[in-house]
């Protein structure tokens, strides 16, 4: 009899902590990602701002790969019975925390290269970030080991794909966002109502709200998601305006100025713009003003909104063909939950409305201002009105109302849009 080969020591306390975070990993609802991502790719970011859910995200996927694993097991050793293993089987998956301090004396490369010793095949790796040199080690890791795969999650400032090269043509990016109304939706009803492509509720917009509210009544939930069904957090027994407060406050003080390199001494003015923005938002945008405001000057300024945009903590509405440096149109904030977290102001329902369109089409789509009536353009050709509630008469083009259950004519509900995904 062959004696079992022991693993590593240091893998061993890896897989320990592993399989604790996989035990009380909670992702309560299949998010529509996990099956538009091609989990053969070798190498795969998952990019999200803080607060979506990309560690349960990835904890989930691991779930699934060791459910397969186990299952394979207990086939072969059925087939085997009564003959004993020579070894201990190879574990398939491993997540790791770049943040440990193994990290400080040890690269990447190395840890990476036991790990295949070891039989491994997928590494998801978490707070890459706080690694330097990340992207180089992953391209060194991506060429000398064919047949492992790396699933990594990345924040939104953090260069990926174009912007990096050391990582260019040799990883797969996939945007992970908050809960989708439908989403919601199904997490508080237990529904497994699908989503639509924005052609499919252009076109057929009544009948797919009529379908929707035959099984449950969307506009019961909608205030509800406005307020706090985008980020995961709320469903925690924690009090969610106090946790979403640290979720923004984590994307400046992590996302910003540590990944962008940015002088502690001037998070006091993020800050400060941070709450122009909520105390003004949506609106156009006066940089003069802000710059004064908050002391800095106009060039400086301007990279600082791009900053709280990459961060997604607001969003950058441009007109056609026009993209930063340029001014925007208007400032939104990344979506209603963030836009309501001002408690000296209480923001506008058409205000919320608005937010609401942009961060349910966005996402898959491009959202434009536009020199006509309109007040959004989509993909350069679908024209937007967005409305509280529906005009006696039909419109001339597609207008979301928000107090509009059914779809009628040109005019659609606003909820309808957050089956989008």
């Amino acid at each position: 009899m062959e004696e079992k080969e022991p693993k590593s020591t240091m893998l061993n306390a890896f897989f320990r902590i592993h399989d604790f975070l996989v035990e009380h990993s909670f992702m309560p609802i299949r998010r529509q990602l996990m099956d538009e991502i091609n989990w053969e790719a070798r190498l795969i970011a998952i990019k999200g701002g803080r607060g979506v859910g990309k560690t349960d995200f990835m904890l989930t996927r691991i779930k699934e790969i060791e459910a397969q694993w186990k299952a394979a097991l207990e086939k072969e050793e059925e087939e085997r019975r009564g003959r004993r293993k020579s070894k201990e089987p190879a574990r398939p998956c491993l997540y790791v925390s770049m943040n440990d301090f193994y990290f400080t004396e040890h690269t990447l490369l190395e840890f990476a290269e036991e790990f295949v010793k070891a039989g491994g095949t997928y590494l998801f790796l978490d707070q890459l970030f706080k690694y330097p040199n990340w992207s180089r080690e992953l391209k060194r890791c991506h060429s000398k080991f064919r047949n492992l795969h790396i699933v990594f999650c990345a924040t939104p400032v953090m260069p990926i794909d174009e912007d990096n090269a050391d990582l260019r043509g040799i990883v797969d990016t996939y945007n992970l966002r908050g809960f989708s109304f439908r989403e919601y939706l199904n997490l508080q009803t237990g529904l497994r109502l699908q989503s639509y492509s924005l052609e499919d509720i252009l076109a057929h917009h009544a009948s797919i709200s009529r379908e929707i509210c035959e099984r449950v009544q969307p506009l019961k939930y909608f205030k509800a998601y406005l307020h706090h069904g985008y980020y995961p957090s709320y469903l925690e027994s924690t009090c969610f305006e106090a946790e979403l407060l640290k979720t923004m406050n984590g994307q400046l003080e992590v996302d910003v100025l540590m990944i962008k390199q940015i002088d502690v001494a001037c998070l006091h003015k993020l800050r400060k713009l941070l709450q122009i923005m909520l105390r003004e938002a949506p609106c156009a945008l006066n940089v003069s003003s802000i710059s004064e405001e908050i002391g800095l000057s106009r060039a400086t300024t301007m990279n600082y909104i791009k900053y709280l945009k990459d961060s997604r903590l607001i969003n950058l509405l441009y007109p056609e063909n026009k993209t930063f440096p340029m001014k925007p149109t208007r400032v939104y904030m990344h979506n209603p939950n963030v836009a309501q977290i001002n408690f000296t102001r209480e923001v506008s329902p058409i205000d919320l409305y608005e937010t609401y369109f942009y961060t349910a089409v966005h996402g898959a789509h491009k959202v434009n201002a536009t020199d006509r009536s309109a007040m959004f353009i989509v993909d350069n050709k679908y024209y937007f009105d967005v409305r509280e509630v529906q005009s006696s008469r039909d419109t001339i083009r597609p207008t979301a109302v928000a107090e509009l259950e059914l779809g009628r004519g040109n005019q659609m509900p606003l909820w309808l849009l957050g089956f989008l995904y």
